[in-house]
C-alpha cells in the first residue's frame, strides 16, 4: 500500500482533541497506512483510557468534559506546548486539525513556527467532527464562536466532514461557506490486514425467545438510553436490551441504578476496537443506531460510525426517519426507521417485524461489498489533496487551495 501511495513520505501534523479516542486512533493509523510521516499534537480527554501511540505525539494536556471555559483557557497553554516542537511544525507538509479549538491551536502554531523558520505556511485542513450546540446557539456566544470558525474556514485549504448533512444544514445555512470540502464517511477501520467478516446465523432465532435490541459503541445519549429503558418496560420478556461499549457517565443519569431495575436489560462492558466488534454485535438482532444527544441539530445531521459497524457485522439498524441517519438507512436498505422517538412507536415497529424479515435483511447486509462499510486508506487521499496537488516539499504558497476537478464547494 505505502509504496504505491502518492502520500508516501508526506509529513503530516495532526492536531487532535483526544489521543486515546477510537476515531482519532483509526484516522491516524489510516494515514500511517498511506505512508505518511505523522506527528500528532493531541489533548487527552478526562475518562479516556490510557493509550500509548506507535507514532510521535506531543501532549497538549488534559481537557475535562463539558468544560468550555477550561478548553478556551487551554488554547494558549496548548500553543506553548506545541511550539516546544516548532521545527517539526515548520517542516510539516500539511496540517490536519480535528475540531474547531484544535484548528485554532494549529493555525496559531503553524503561523508562529513558519515565521520563526522563515518559511511559508503549509496548508491547513479543518476536519469538523461534530457541530457543537454553541455553533448554532443564538446570542453573543454563538456569534463569537461562528466568527472564529469563519476565520478558520477562510484560512483552511479544505473542509472535511463525515456527513453531507453537515454541509447542507450548517456550513451552507449558518456559515454561508462555499469553499472546497470533502466528505469522508465515518466508516469502520480494520487496518491494512484482511479480516474475516462476522458470520451470523442464516436461520432466524426461534420465535419464542426475546428479541435483542442493542446500543453499541460510545453510550452517551441519555435520550436513547431512556427510550430503550422505556421500551424494555413496555415489552417485558419479549425484548432484551443490550448495551455494549464505553459509558460516558458524565452524560448519563443514574445508568447503573436504572439498569439494575430491569431484568431484561444488560450492559456487557467495554470491548476492544476493532477486535471486539463481532462479539458486541453478534448478540443483537437489531441495533438502535440513532444519536439523539443534540436533536434538531448535530444529531439530525451526522452519520454515526455504528451504522457502518452494525451493517458490516450483518446487524440491521433502526433510526429516525427525519434524520440523515434515517435517510441513509432507508436509501441503503440498512434496516428500518420510525417517525418519532416515542417508546410506543419503537414498540410498534418491533412487534410488527417478523423474525424471518430481520434475518433476510441481515443476510442482505452480509452480501453487500465490504467497501460499503470499511474504509480503505486511499479514501483519505482527498483530505491530503491540498498538499498532493502541489507536490510535497515544493515551494509553498501562503493561501493555496487544492486543485479539485469538481470545483469549489463540491464533495471531492
Amino acid at each position: 500500500m505505502t509504496d504505491a501511495s502518492p502520500a508516501a513520505g508526506l509529513k503530516v501534523a495532526v492536531f487532535g482533541f483526544d489521543l486515546g479516542e477510537a476515531s482519532q486512533i483509526r484516522r491516524i493509523r489510516a494515514l500511517l497506512a498511506l505512508g505518511c510521516k505523522i506527528t500528532s499534537f493531541c489533548q487527552r480527554r478526562e475518562g479516556t483510557p490510557d493509550f500509548t501511540p506507535e507514532w510521535e505525539n506531543v501532549d497538549l494536556g488534559l481537557v475535562r468534559h463539558g468544560d468550555i471555559k477550561g478548553r478556551s483557557i487551554a488554547l494558549g497553554r496548548s500553543v506553548l506546548r506545541a511550539m516546544g516542537h516548532w521545527r517539526s511544525i515548520a517542516e510539516a507538509d500539511i496540517f490536519i486539525a480535528r475540531n474547531l479549538d484544535l484548528a485554532i491551536i494549529a493555525s496559531v502554531t503553524q503561523r508562529l513556527a513558519a515565521m520563526r523558520a522563515g518559511r511559508a505556511r503549509a496548508p491547513l485542513v479543518y476536519e469538523c467532527l461534530d457541530i457543537h450546540d454553541l455553533m448554532t446557539a443564538e446570542g453573543r456566544k454563538g456569534k463569537i464562536i461562528r466568527w472564529a470558525e469563519r476565520h478558520i474556514l477562510d484560512q483552511a485549504a479544505l473542509l472535511v466532514v463525515s456527513s453531507p448533512g453537515f454541509i447542507t444544514n450548517y456550513f451552507k445555512s449558518y456559515q454561508d461557506h462555499d469553499g472546497p470540502f470533502a466528505i469522508i464517511e465515518n466508516k469502520l477501520w480494520l487496518g491494512t490486514q484482511s479480516s474475516d467478516r462476522p458470520c451470523r446465523p442464516a436461520a432466524p432465532v426461534p420465535g419464542d425467545g426475546p428479541l435483542v435490541l442493542g446500543l453499541v459503541g460510545s453510550i452517551r445519549c441519555q435520550t436513547s438510553v431512556e427510550l430503550l429503558f422505556r421500551t424494555a418496560d413496555l415489552m417485558g420478556d419479549r425484548i432484551r436490551i443490550r448495551f455494549a461499549g464505553a459509558l460516558h457517565e458524565h452524560a448519563l443519569n443514574n445508568f447503573h441504578q436504572e439498569l439494575a431495575k430491569r431484568p431484561n436489560c444488560e450492559w456487557t462492558g467495554r470491548y476492544s476496537y476493532p477486535d471486539g466488534l463481532p462479539d458486541a454485535y453478534a448478540g443483537c438482532d437489531l441495533v438502535w443506531a440513532q444519536d439523539m444527544w443534540q436533536r434538531n441539530t448535530n444529531s439530525d445531521w451526522l452519520l454515526p460510525n455504528r451504522l457502518y459497524e452494525a451493517s458490516w457485522c450483518g446487524c440491521p439498524s433502526i433510526g429516525l426517519a427525519d434524520t440523515q441517519t434515517g435517510r441513509k438507512i432507508v436509501a441503503d436498505k440498512l434496516g428500518w426507521v420510525i417517525s418519532d422517538e416515542s417508546p410506543a412507536m419503537l414498540v410498534n415497529l418491533l412487534n410488527r417485524l417478523e423474525r424471518s424479515e430481520i434475518a433476510a435483511r441481515a443476510a442482505t447486509l452480509r452480501d453487500r461489498p465490504e467497501s460499503n462499510f470499511i474504509q480503505s486508506p486511499r479514501e483519505l487521499l482527498p483530505m491530503l489533496a491540498p498538499a498532493l496537488s502541489h507536490g510535497a516539499g515544493s515551494q509553498r504558497e501562503e493561501t493555496r487551495k487544492p486543485d479539485l476537478k469538481t470545483g469549489c464547494g463540491q464533495d471531492v
